[in-house]
């Protein structure tokens, strides 16, 4: 969407807000506390607008706007906390938990009249079956970036590259036990569904034997590091986010992409109001704001991720809207899967099987040698290896804290 738009659309709403009166000594009318990812909504930077100062000018009402970095950060704050606020943008799996234990409030569509514009597709999901508690942000999904110099264009099919020889020592994996687990488990042979809330222990035992399988083959795990890698030509293929790969592929000419054959995780992002919310209309009447064609379109632009707005869609630049990297086609979208919320014994045991993976050796250790080694050698590996996983531990420490630019998608130990 062209920039001058942006700016004229500002100073429209600005001329708007002038003849506004009853406002108080700070000039505002009333407050809305909202809690969002970070570098998530459009703050005035590259000719786009400011969301947030945009809608403070229409309508006189302050927006206390802070940040959380992972859906578990969220939660905690939303629990163990006396932190009261109206506006939440949680995705999938966090939405469903919330709902079951009863922390979010139905929404009144009689004030946000802008939902007209959420395609019919996005009104309803497994994490909010009725639409009663949502509003869709964005969306995306994952796929896969390869390095034409490096990698035969159209040879990458699906994740199985990623386990692919021919690559060895160039391949990049996700940093985080819940991409990362996903995309093993899809290549478990049955397959396991990622998007199961029923996972048993075997099924991430399962998942994690691949993933010890693949670590001989992978240069490093990453997050927001995949950005050097890639952009640089320092990694032949890696799986991330759409929106990040579309970034990428603009910052590297050689960078091309794959949506996986074997589908992928569809993940959406959605606005919600908290039982703790103690501004309800002022709440609804942001999330209407939000839903606004020009506004969701400036935020889609921004954080270069789909946007769920049919009427924002149209006005985005016709190169991001007609991407099937950014907007894939809905016959792709059918072979993809949510996250569910599963249950925490499990999902500390796929953290914990996931530091094994990160820092088990390229090869099998056997057994048998291993229990007639000489003890003092053996007492000297197991201290070798406590020290590789405690480093192992420290580095996805260090990628929780980078998580903000891909949307906090790594998971944290409850």
């Amino acid at each position: 969407m062209k920039r001058t738009t942006y700016l004229l659309l500002a100073l429209i709403v600005l001329l708007a807000a002038i003849p506004l009166t009853g406002c108080s000594d700070d000039g505002y009318q009333g407050e809305v506390n909202v809690y969002n990812w970070g570098e998530y909504i459009s703050p005035g930077d590259d000719g786009l607008p400011d969301v947030i100062a945009m809608f403070e000018d229409q309508y006189h009402i302050k927006v206390n706007y802070t940040n959380f970095e992972t859906n578990e950060e969220l939660y905690n704050i939303l629990t163990n906390s006396s932190a009261a606020y109206d506006v939440i943008i949680p995705s999938d799996y966090m939405i469903e938990r919330l709902r079951n234990e009863g922390m979010l409030e139905e929404l009144d569509f009689e004030n946000i009249p802008n939902y007209k514009n959420i395609m019919e597709s996005f009104r309803t999901g497994p994490y909010d079956p009725e639409g009663k508690y949502t509003v869709p942000y964005s969306w995306g999904v994952v796929a896969l970036a390869y390095n034409t110099d490096m990698v035969e264009e159209g040879t990458v099919t699906g994740f199985s590259s990623l386990w692919d020889e021919d690559y060895a020592g160039s391949i990049l994996m996700f940093n985080n036990s819940r991409d990362a687990t996903a995309i093993a488990m899809q290549m478990c042979d049955p397959p396991i569904d990622p998007g199961a809330s029923d996972f048993t222990l075997e099924d991430i035992d399962r998942a994690t034997e691949k993933l010890i399988e693949q670590k001989k083959l992978l240069k490093k795990y990453v997050m927001d590091q995949v950005f050097t890698e890639m952009e640089g030509n320092q990694a032949a293929i890696a799986p991330y986010y759409a929106g990040d790969i579309y970034t990428m592929m603009e910052n590297n000419d050689a960078l091309s992409y794959c949506l996986p054959e074997e589908g992928s995780n569809l993940f959406v992002d959605a606005m919600c109001i908290p039982t703790c919310c103690q501004n309800k209309e002022n709440a609804e009447l942001f999330i209407n704001f939000m839903c606004d064609p020009e506004i969701a379109a400036a935020n889609a632009e921004y954080i270069t991720y789909a946007s769920p707005n049919a009427a924002a869609a149209e006005l985005l630049d016709e190169d991001f809207r007609e991407s099937e990297l950014i907007y894939p086609p809905q016959e792709y979208l059918d072979r993809c899967y949510t996250f569910s919320n599963i249950d925490n014994e499990v999902y500390t045991y796929m953290q914990e099987q996931f530091v094994k993976a990160c820092s088990s050796s390229a090869e099998v250790t056997d057994t048998a040698q291993a229990k007639t080694a000489n003890p003092a050698a053996t007492a000297g590996v197991c201290v070798i290896l406590g020290v590789v996983i405690i480093a192992t531990i420290i580095v996805i420490v260090l990628d929780i804290r980078r998580a903000i630019r891909n949307r906090g998608r790594i998971h944290k130990l409850p």
